[in-house]
């Protein structure tokens, strides 16, 4: 078991944004994270990469208690993320962008910056950005900058990957990229990744299992075709239309 969430609950003032939630990935698992806006989700994502501390509950990962780390420590044990909206250091190239990533994962405190940058240029191959190493984060376009988030979180090399809604925002051609570049990443890194997404043909072809969340709670897990024919889902999120 990669990463375990027991009973993990998180409150903004009076709006209980996740409640109670008992949450297990095993190693090697694509967890597709599923839920209508406002659910949970990434508060959820928040509270596992160290972004949020749970008001009630633990996380282990690995079987370490990693419940109220920093992030960046969070990131050493071997988890990372991207966001929905991209956070690239903007006057910054691709390429230092993905150095810092190198930097921050790795447990190489006499590591170089030559040395990080060469990391990083292998990273930004993999995601097709090589040739935009020298261009400034400003001056990318939105498919670029997701695939710059995606090149900085495997460069801190994470054993867990933590993606959100990295459709957002493309057009079909874009998407059908990125999803070959997460097959890609699949592939060849052999990551866990959990994975909040919208688009519903995704997560039925990518991901090995679904977890429903609403109104802050896990209502359903399971294989994907067996969570879009629960009637229980269908009425909280799906609609007649799409199961």
């Amino acid at each position: 078991m990669i990463l375990q969430l027991q009973n993990v609950s998180k409150r903004f003032g009076g709006l209980k944004a996740v409640n109670g939630v008992d949450l297990s990935i095993e190693s090697g698992e694509i967890v597709g994270l599923i839920g209508p806006n406002g659910a949970g989700k990434t508060t959820l994502m928040n509270l596992i990469s160290g972004t949020f501390t749970p008001d009630s509950g633990n996380i282990l990962f690995n079987g370490v208690d990693i419940t109220g780390k920093e992030p960046y420590e969070v990131c050493r044990y071997g988890i990372s993320r991207t966001y929905q909206i991209p956070r690239p250091f903007p006057g910054m190239t691709a390429l230092l962008n993905v150095a810092v990533g190198v930097l921050c994962g790795k447990k190489r405190p006499k590591m170089s910056l030559s040395d990080a940058m060469l990391d990083a240029s292998h990273y930004l191959e993999m995601v097709g950005l090589f040739g935009k190493r020298n261009t400034l984060a400003q001056d990318m376009s939105l498919f670029e900058l997701r695939s710059l988030e995606l090149a900085r979180a495997l460069a801190t090399t994470p054993s867990l990957l933590l993606v959100d809604e990295v459709m957002a925002g493309l057009n079909q051609v874009e998407v059908l990229k990125a999803i070959r570049l997460i097959r890609k990443i699949i592939d060849e890194y052999h990551v866990t990744i959990l994975w909040i997404e919208h688009i519903m043909k995704i997560i039925m072809e990518a991901t090995d299992r679904v977890v429903v969340v609403h109104y802050g709670e896990v209502i359903g897990s399971g294989l994907p075709k067996d969570v879009v024919s629960d009637p229980k889902i269908i009425e909280a999120y799906l609609g007649e239309k799409i199961a």
